[in-house]
């Protein structure tokens, strides 16, 4: 049943109705489960990636609160939990980082606006059923960004993780330099503090992986940092820097801006990162419900998104998204529905409330090192490897996308792997394949089966044209067209439209061309299997009667019945191939069944001239001869020559009662001068 439009908007303004139903009591204690799982995980996660933005790391925790309860209540997948993100947070910093310095107020104002423009962006798109244009952004886009992202994201903290005091917000390239100019003034303490929080998280997930590595790691790291600053005087002696107390346990309230010049300044930005924000949305809730069975529904999870980061400008939180991590967690850990990413929000507060003293000792070079092993997370080394395998299209679009994320702006660099995406899409779709094809050779079969490569006929080609024929293909077709009849010279053309769905006029137009430039030359467009919606086109713009109505062939229907005897005879008469099994005998053929018809009849006729030249041979009666010579069956015998010689009636030959004609005698003079002799023609 189609739905009107108030209908529409009311069922994605409550989605909760579909699965609130299905809560009990123990959907609640396997969400609570899961739930705390994923405190554990985003707790260190939101520290991290506040980090990488520019903002405070307080702010990576705010994020992770209230906008993850209203993306889990309004949105459309039951196990996604959204949040701060790496690839999210880098393009932030990327997009801001020019307007304001890092950290300070007007870049906060900044980015709490630039999060505003994200949700009414993204919740206009899914209010207004524009979510199927998200499809263009193939996964070959999220995968080659997020793999350049984790590169920038480990040369961003190459700083913090040795010690460095490098310039922020420059380029691949240029922090790479900077890298190794100044590797003679590494920390090294700050980078015994690092490998220590590097080492105790890979250990753990190695030795124990169930358990939350990241917090355990980080546990790890701020305990070696305070002992080597109580041991060696402090931060200032040792420059382990820690992360100092956290101005709050709850998120504050905040206001954007609304000055139209700010407004103009981030809305490219805020474009980009929509539709960034989205598809990988999208891509984590459809992957996750390839596990569950779950429908996602593209529209409603933008309406999701885009509430939350509206909700979340105003609540110190910054541009989020659904994070695959802990997705993944919390469909692991038994959530059963959107209410697992609620406890999960419900359980991060407690734990900031419990533990905020302690995350006040968390060095930066902890979290350094925990962001590396983002980063190597954001690289799937072996999906990478699997799609460079596969060398299609997708390919291109992956290693287009990942050295642009390396060398343009971010915001540039997704944008010119969603163009290429559609530049690979409309490229393929403006090429329908057309392949051979050749009767069936079963007996009373009437459909055709894709050519092995067995000899074509010179003047009827037939093929399978799989794809529509619009505006972009119409060009192509035609060449394809011509083609047929300049290289092979086959002026006959059987398209047979099974895999055709849609036509335009232009495709129409292209077709009744074809078809009247193939007449003038003698041969003829034929089109079969022609669907309901095709044909309707071509009936309603007049162009079924230009191509000509007996041209077109349904389904159930041999054409080539019709089609061989359309073909010019003198070529059938000299063609070796017999494509068909319509194609008439060859000439060769016919002679030599006629002559295996006759051949008896001259046989006879022989023989019965070798009997008469015995005859005369030896002197015998002229009656004799007469007698003995062969009779029509319609001759009446001479008068008393039947009671005379009864023994001497002859049935004819065979072949003379099935009708064969005699063979004409001709006269040849005779040796003795005796007359004429009568013998047969050989």
């Amino acid at each position: 049943m189609r739905l009107t439009l108030p209908q529409t908007w009311m069922r994605r303004a409550t989605p909760w109705r579909e699965w609130m139903p299905g809560v009990n009591r123990a959907s609640l204690r396997a969400d609570a489960i899961a739930g705390i799982t994923g405190a554990l995980v985003v707790l260190p996660q939101g520290l991290a990636y506040a980090v990488i933005a520019g903002l405070p790391p307080a702010y990576g925790l705010y994020c992770a609160m209230i906008p993850v309860v209203v993306a889990a209540m309004f949105g459309s997948s039951w196990h996604l939990v959204s949040g701060p993100t790496a690839a999210i947070s880098i393009v932030v910093f990327s997009a801001v980082s020019p307007l304001a310095p890092p950290g300070s107020e007007v870049y906060v104002s900044y980015v709490l606006t630039l999060t505003l423009l994200v949700g009414l962006i993204q919740f206009s798109i899914g209010m207004s059923g524009l979510g199927a244009l998200l499809n263009f952004g193939s996964h070959g886009v999220v995968l080659g960004f997020t793999a350049g992202a984790g590169v920038l994201i480990a040369a961003s903290q190459l700083s913090y993780f040795f010690g460095l005091d490098l310039p922020r917000g420059g380029s691949l390239f240029g922090n790479l330099r900077q890298f190794v100019l100044h590797l003679r003034d590494i920390n090294l303490n700050v980078l015994l503090i690092s490998l220590v929080t590097l080492g105790a998280a890979i250990f753990v997930r190695r030795r124990w992986p169930h358990l939350p590595n990241l917090m355990i790691a980080m546990a790890v790291g701020s305990a070696a940092a305070w002992g080597l600053n109580h041991l060696l005087g402090g931060p200032g002696a040792t420059g382990v820097r820690i992360l100092g107390d956290l101005p709050a346990v709850l998120p504050p309230l905040s206001a954007p801006s609304i000055d139209p010049d700010v407004w103009a300044r981030l809305a490219n930005a805020a474009f980009v990162v929509a539709v960034l924000g989205l598809t990988e949305a999208l891509a984590i809730s459809r992957a996750v419900a390839m596990r569950s069975g779950q429908l996602i529904q593209g529209n409603q999870e933008a309406v999701g998104q885009g509430l939350s980061n509206i909700i979340g400008a105003f609540v110190s939180g910054y541009a989020s998204s659904g994070s695959f991590t802990r997705s993944g967690i919390n469909y692991t850990s038994g959530a059963r529905t959107p209410l697992g990413a609620v406890f999960a929000s419900g359980f991060l507060v407690l734990l900031l409330a419990l533990m905020s003293p302690l995350l006040g000792l968390l060095p930066y070079a902890s979290m350094a090192a925990v962001l590396m092993l983002v980063a190597r997370s954001l690289i799937d080394v072996d999906h990478l490897r699997g799609v460079m395998r596969t060398r299609t299209s997708e390919t291109w679009v992956l290693l287009g996308t990942f050295v642009a994320t390396l060398l343009l702006n971010l915001e540039f660099a997704i944008l010119a792997g969603v163009f290429l995406s559609l530049a690979i899409y409309l490229d393929r779709s403006s090429k329908p394949d057309l392949t051979p094809a050749m009767p069936a050779t079963e007996a009373g079969s009437y459909h055709f089966v894709r050519d092995p490569g067995t000899p074509q006929c010179p003047q009827l080609r037939a093929v399978f044209l799989d794809g529509s024929i619009f505006f972009g293909a119409a060009n192509h077709l035609q060449e394809a067209f011509r083609e047929i009849d300049e290289r092979h010279g086959q002026r006959h053309l059987l398209l047979l439209c099974s895999g055709v769905n849609r036509i335009d006029l232009t495709g129409a137009e292209m077709l009744a061309n074809e078809a009247e430039r193939r007449q003038r030359m003698g041969g003829g467009l034929y089109l079969q299997y022609v669907k309901a919606p095709v044909m309707d086109v071509l009936r309603k713009g007049g162009y079924d009667r230009r191509i000509g109505l007996h041209n077109f062939f349904p389904l159930g229907t041999m054409s080539m019945d019709t089609l061989v005897p359309r073909l010019n005879p003198s070529i059938c008469s000299t063609c070796q191939v017999r494509a068909f099994r319509q194609c008439p005998p060859p000439p060769r053929a016919a002679a030599t069944r006629e002559m295996a018809r006759t051949q008896p009849a001259v046989e006879a006729q022989a023989t019965a001239g070798q009997a008469e030249a015995a005859a005369e041979s030896v002197g015998a009666a002229p009656d004799a001869v007469a007698e003995a010579a062969p009779r029509p069956p319609d001759a009446a015998p001479a008068e008393g020559q039947a009671e005379a010689h009864p023994q001497a009636r002859t049935e004819a030959p065979a072949e003379v009662q099935a009708g064969v004609p005699p063979v004409e005698p001709i006269e040849v003079a005779s040796a003795a001068g005796r007359g004429t002799d009568e013998l047969p023609l050989r």
